[in-house]
């Protein structure tokens, strides 16, 4: 017989399986194909663990971690809404809302209320934990765009100072290092 919690932490893993199938606009650097919103995750703690000496705070760098590793398993229930189609954000946060209670609902008590307390801290971006954690998350696909010739910024036509009005308060308030780096390769794409 299988221990009641162990049986809801084996329902919430086989749910977020699902993540892996969420593609996102960004594409892969080798530009094979567009990366999941699984990989996106993976790739900001990875993001966490090499650059956590950028960070303009004090940060547990667990505490990103886990932020980082669940900010979007909403996104199974609630899809993933790229900047750059505005027709797409009406609602998105109530889904978003409604997901984060269902999947985290998943887990038991103690773990659901952690992990949505992690997702809501994430979102609002408040702590240095979160404000690095955010960071991270606009930087990661500003990378990717830099390294595919602009990928997803000329395929919907993004501006600089799109970009620059979407990237740069998050980037340059959790890690101004990491912003002067952005802000010079989408200078470089736009000058080109």
């Amino acid at each position: 017989m299988t221990p009641p919690n162990l049986e809801r932490q084996l329902a919430f893993l086989r749910e977020i399986d699902r993540l892996k199938s969420i593609v996102r606009l960004t594409p892969l650097i080798d530009r094979s194909r567009r990366e999941n919103s699984a990989e996106h995750s993976w790739h900001l703690a990875m993001y966490a663990l090499v650059l956590a000496e950028y960070a303009a705070g004090s940060v547990d760098i667990l505490r990103v971690i886990k932020m980082l590793l669940i900010h979007d398993i909403v996104e199974i229930d609630a899809g993933d809404v790229p900047f750059h189609a505005p027709e797409t954000h009406a609602g998105q946060q109530a889904r978003e809302q409604q997901a984060a209670e269902r999947l985290f609902g998943l887990l038991p008590p103690a773990q659901a209320s952690e992990f949505r307390d992690l997702w809501h801290e994430f979102e609002a971006a408040a702590s240095d934990d979160a404000k690095f954690a955010k960071a991270l998350d606009r930087f990661q696909p500003m990378i990717h765009n830099a390294a595919t010739d602009g990928g997803t910024w000329v395929e919907m036509s993004v501006t600089l100072e799109q970009i620059k009005t979407r990237c740069q308060p998050p980037i340059a308030g959790g890690a101004p290092a990491l912003w002067a780096v952005a802000e010079q390769m989408a200078e470089a794409h736009f000058r080109e």
